[in-house]
């Protein structure tokens, strides 16, 4: 099954589809269709999704706004225009404005019939050497939207839908979310780990305690020592009055 891409004159689809070959099996449909007919494409299932110059208003379609256009005036090559860098619309007041962005309108204007307003990628689409276009300055710019029926969201669509706004292959929109895996369980702690070395400082305090009791028991002894000598006098005492 494939998946269909509708456009509108002046979008490329080229780079989305090597994106979408590199991460997709289902291959792309392109479907071109005009202006007019961008939200048809969609609302009669003609196409999953559209690029398309908005507004494209209809309480079934759900709309991304992409990019903005400028708008040039095309004009033959020996025309004045052709030699400035831009252009206002009241400069174009005194030109004849054709109304149209097709092939045939573009005809027209080589023949000299007049000259027409266009966003620069449909006129850049033409590829018409014979013709120039130049910027008009105060112009109202176009915008090009992705538009596609709410209630048909597919996976196919949000996949397409990221890809157009440069959602990575590993981001949580763009694959499928995998388990978060269970928790695993704490390692107990090898003998003579943090716990052996606590309880050797507890048996540490033991030995500083009997440290402490030999302190008393040498303290004991000096004690002794001084009794030893008193009884020392006494004993000298009585010798002397034995003799």
């Amino acid at each position: 099954m494939s998946f269909r891409v509708a456009f509108v004159p002046g979008v490329s689809p080229a780079k989305w589809a090597r994106i979408w070959a590199d991460r997709r099996a289902e291959p792309l449909e392109f479907v071109p269709v005009d202006d007019g007919d961008a939200a048809a494409a969609v609302l009669e299932d003609r196409a999953d999704v559209c690029f398309a110059r908005l507004p494209a208003e209809h309480e079934r379609l759900s709309v991304i706004p992409l990019w903005t256009e400028t708008p040039v005036v095309v004009a033959p090559k020996d025309h004045p225009i052709a030699v400035v860098d831009s252009v206002t619309l009241a400069e174009l007041a005194d030109e004849t404005l054709l109304d149209g962005q097709d092939e045939g309108t573009l005809d027209l204007v080589a023949a000299g019939v007049g000259v027409a307003v266009m966003p620069q990628s449909v006129f850049r689409a033409a590829s018409r050497r014979d013709l120039r276009g130049k910027p008009v300055t105060d112009a109202e710019e176009t915008r090009i939207g992705l538009v596609w029926v709410t209630d048909r969201t597919t996976e196919l669509v949000d996949e397409f839908i990221g890809i157009v706004r440069g959602r990575t292959a590993n981001s949580s929109r763009g694959r499928r979310e995998e388990p978060t895996p269970e928790p695993q369980p704490a390692p107990h702690p090898r003998a003579g780990g943090s716990g052996g070395q606590k309880g050797g400082g507890q048996k540490g305090g033991g030995q500083k305690g009997g440290a402490q009791k030999s302190a008393s028991q040498k303290g004991g002894l000096r004690k002794g020592g001084p009794r030893g000598g008193q009884s020392g006098p006494k004993g000298g005492g009585r010798g002397r009055r034995g003799r």
